[in-house]
């Protein structure tokens, strides 16, 4: 069964959502999985992969890659607001409004949420969507 993990930050930032996916993402990373960044927001998502690059200590490295429709990606971390992979995701980090389609080619989904209103009720109405397809999403309260 796929599991869902909702992080929820008490800070109203997209900057903090977005570093908070930096750290998730390398966790992931070390752990050897592959990851898939999902954001609607091209201009976010170009911010997020600046952020992968700068984020870390002086050893921090994350081999990351934008997707492009049409173009092999073979790093291990992908960023795209639409092209979608071939192959079945270990961890999707959903940084959209909506359940990305690709949801169902994940073994791990993670949504960042905080503390922006419009992006608290979209995030309630996915976690809605995860229970109505059966899945037992798990909510995690992040502080700093």
């Amino acid at each position: 069964m796929r599991a869902v993990t909702f992080y929820v930050l008490e800070e109203a930032s997209s900057t903090a959502r977005l570093k908070l996916a930096c750290r998730v993402t390398e966790k992931a990373f070390q752990a050897g999985q592959s990851v898939l960044i999902w954001h609607a927001d091209a201009t976010e998502l170009a911010l997020l992969d600046e952020l992968l690059w700068t984020f870390g200590d002086d050893r921090s490295f994350i081999p990351h890659e934008r997707m492009v429709t049409g173009k092999v990606c073979e790093a291990p971390v992908l960023l795209t607001t639409g092209s979608t992979p071939q192959s079945g995701i270990d961890v999707l980090i959903n940084l959209a409004a909506a359940v990305p389609p690709v949801a169902e080619q994940a073994a791990r989904i993670v949504e960042i949420i905080d503390g922006d209103p419009a992006r608290r009720e979209a995030g309630r109405t996915r976690f809605k969507a995860y229970r109505e397809l059966g899945l037992q999403p798990v909510t995690h309260n992040v502080r700093g």
